[in-house]
């Protein structure tokens, strides 16, 4: 599984990737609006800093200004993906794009059968939204299954990107059901390293080491 970052905070993705796990970013208007500076200089400088895809998404509802926008987006960098609506203007925009060679993540996906539209679409990724179905008593890791399952029937090669994920445990069931991908929040991304047995295993064995009186070096 690929780890995508959640987020528009410069700092944030600079600190995720210096680690070395962070394969991509995801933004969109509302974590550009916390990010509280100009959208298109924010996705220059995340796109400089990740070598992986970078979501920016069109606020455009219909296709003519979504294409003008993707346009202006595209020229932040070779890694750009555009992320559209799953609407109708949504899916003719990716088509477009995707034809002319650019990576589209197709999001707010809430249904399989919108997920096959996207994928018929050409779409590199869909975002189905675990969190915000599971908000209103829907399954969101069932819709992933159904997903994985429709493009595996048919060999479709778009990449399920777990999206909306609200903890650690949504990113082990991702996983397990074989999403390609999960786009995490910043904060949900560090938890996935803790356990308290590490924590309390660590604490022994550097209690242990200090009674010896040694030093490496």
């Amino acid at each position: 599984m690929k780890f995508f970052v959640d987020t528009a905070d410069v700092n944030e993705i600079r600190e995720l990737y210096e680690y070395g796990f962070l394969d991509g970013v995801t933004t969109n208007p509302s974590l550009i609006m916390k990010a509280g500076r100009p959208m298109l200089e924010v996705i220059k400088e995340i796109a400089d800093l990740v070598d992986g895809p970078v979501s920016a998404e069109v606020t455009a509802t219909e296709y003519k200004e979504m294409m003008r926008e993707a346009d202006i987006l595209s020229k932040l960098g070779d890694n750009i993906a555009i992320k559209v609506p799953l609407t109708l203007d949504g899916l003719k925009a990716c088509k477009a794009l995707t034809s002319d060679g650019r990576m589209v993540n197709v999001t707010l996906c809430f249904s399989a059968n919108q997920a096959l539209l996207a994928a018929k679409a050409g779409a590199t990724f869909i975002s189905p939204f675990i969190g915000r179905l599971d908000d209103i008593n829907l399954d969101g890791m069932q819709l992933i299954a159904d997903i994985r399952q429709i493009y595996d029937n048919y060999g479709f090669r778009t990449e399920v990107l777990a999206a909306s994920i609200r903890s650690a445990n949504h990113v082990k069931q991702a996983a397990l059901i074989g999403a390609d991908i999960a786009t995490v929040p910043p904060s949900v991304l560090k938890e996935l390293v803790k356990h308290p047995l590490t924590e309390k295993g660590l604490a022994a064995f550097l209690a242990d080491w200090a009674k010896t009186g040694q030093k490496i070096g």
